[in-house]
């Protein structure tokens, strides 16, 4: 029934879009139906539907979203940015002032943090602090205890195992830094032509499911048909983090330069070369359906894994205690309203047929994104490459979280989790990614407003 309206409600734009041949009996179309006309009712392969999503982000989780983000625990994140491209040795690196990067002297990052590395608790980064010096944690340090290295060995096991859908940082490497993140954000640097083109057709063209039909590498899926589920869901997030990227550069876009301040806004010409129906042969709402859906994949996630963040021994750890405690109760106050969501994914229908042939897709499934994690690497603009890793590594840790979920059902109350373990840097990542996603979802409403003035 669902996706019988979202075919009628598109067939209804369509229509409304050629009406201008009827010698002027359809009211004007506006440049924000234009944009907006298929974005509304149900999403496929969904039972949720856009309006629900944006009330609920919009005014519920939003704000507080953004409070938790600005937070010394999740703006701070650790990145290798040096890391070689392994697929292109030709990569121009872009010499504009807005695509650099300026990582963290040592003294602006707080001490919990940068002892803690990537672990996630205060009781972890205390007993495992002495094994991180070791190389590599080639050698287990023996006056830790038996159940710490025992901890400690299946923590580094299960990082490497095939639960995770993202190539690993070498956040240990002297190259890796810190960069905080909201001194750093994520806008329109100017990064464009072929070099960046050529990031994207690569992720389209080489690991992307898609019918043999396609028209262009950029024209992201309409229907799917000819896929299954789980191939027409992963098409769907690639296009969904396309086009959320898409939006933060069209809303923070460099207006105006002067030699004593730049004017960053809303680039109404840019959102629009980008997802108008028009001008975009019909892709554009199509590509804002999938950031809708690549939304509900993520809330999805969140909402699984809050039984590991509820575990009395996690800490959001930074070193000041009553900080520490104000924001993991926030992040928990989050979560819960996460949960509450009344029409979240129905992740059951993935790899649900036959088990030899699930693991397989499966396999597929993970190995395609991996593969997407290390094209980030080859990224000219450094700016772009940080944003585009910590993206990339954020859904990755999401479906690690939903492909988890009896993992995640049978952790201890307390103690070490040895079966599902989640570093500081993909909770960053998850929570930041998500953050990402929540922006677009309300910069989406904020062009809905501005288009409507425009005729």
């Amino acid at each position: 029934m669902g996706r019988r309206w979202v075919f009628l409600i598109g067939l209804v734009g369509a229509v409304w879009l050629l009406g201008s041949g009827h010698g002027g009996q359809q009211p004007p179309v506006t440049a924000a139906q234009r944009c907006f006309c298929q974005v509304s009712g149900y999403l496929d392969d969904c039972t949720c539907d856009v309006e629900t999503i944006d009330r609920f982000n919009n005014y519920r989780l939003f704000p507080r979203l953004q409070k938790l983000l600005e937070s010394d625990y999740f703006r701070y994140y650790k990145v290798n940015l040096k890391r070689p491209c392994p697929f292109w040795n030709d990569i121009s690196q872009c010499g504009r002032r807005d695509c650099a990067v300026r990582p963290c002297q040592s003294d602006e990052v707080p001490d919990g943090i940068k002892s803690a590395s990537y672990k996630y608790s205060e009781v972890a980064n205390n007993l495992i602090e002495e094994c991180e010096q070791a190389e590599r944690l080639g050698a287990v340090d023996e006056s830790l205890s038996e159940e710490t290295q025992k901890a400690v060995l299946q923590w580094t096991k299960h990082d490497d195992s095939s639960d995770n859908f993202c190539e690993a940082d070498d956040i240990q490497s002297p190259d890796a830094e810190y960069v905080d993140l909201l001194l750093n954000p994520e806008r329109y640097t100017g990064y464009k032509g072929p070099d960046a083109w050529k990031i994207w057709n690569v992720i389209y063209e080489e690991n992307c499911f898609k019918p043999q039909t396609i028209k262009r590498p950029l024209s992201p899926l309409a229907s799917g048909q000819g896929l299954c589920v789980e191939k027409r869901a992963f098409y769907r997030l690639i296009s969904g983090l396309h086009a959320s990227i898409n939006v933060h550069l069209s809303a923070r876009y460099l207006l105006q330069e002067t030699w004593l301040e730049k004017k960053w806004g809303h680039n109404i010409t840019e959102f629009q070369q980008r997802f108008d129906g028009i001008l975009t042969e019909g892709e554009g709402p199509r590509r804002l359906k999938n950031l809708y859906f690549l939304y509900l994949i993520e809330l999805r996630a969140l909402s699984k894994v809050v039984p590991f963040f509820e575990r009395p021994d996690f800490q959001l750890f930074t070193g000041n205690k009553v900080h520490d405690a104000e924001k993991k109760m926030l992040l928990l106050e989050i979560l819960h309203e996460i949960k509450s969501f009344p029409l979240h994914f129905d992740e059951n229908s993935f790899f649900a047929g036959d088990k030899k042939e699930a693991n397989k897709l499966k396999e597929d499934f993970r190995l395609h994104f991996r593969n997407i994690s290390r094209i980030m690497d080859c990224v000219g603009c450094f700016k772009c490459r940080l944003w585009g890793k910590l993206q990339i590594q954020g859904l990755g840790t999401a479906l690690k979280i939903l492909f988890s979920e009896k993992l995640i059902a049978n952790m201890p109350e307390s103690g070490p989790s040895y079966e599902f373990h989640l570093t500081r840097q993909e909770i960053v990542s998850l929570f930041n990614a998500f953050g990402r996603i929540s922006t677009s979802v309300k910069e989406l409403e904020n062009f809905r407003n501005l288009l409507q003035n425009i005729h």
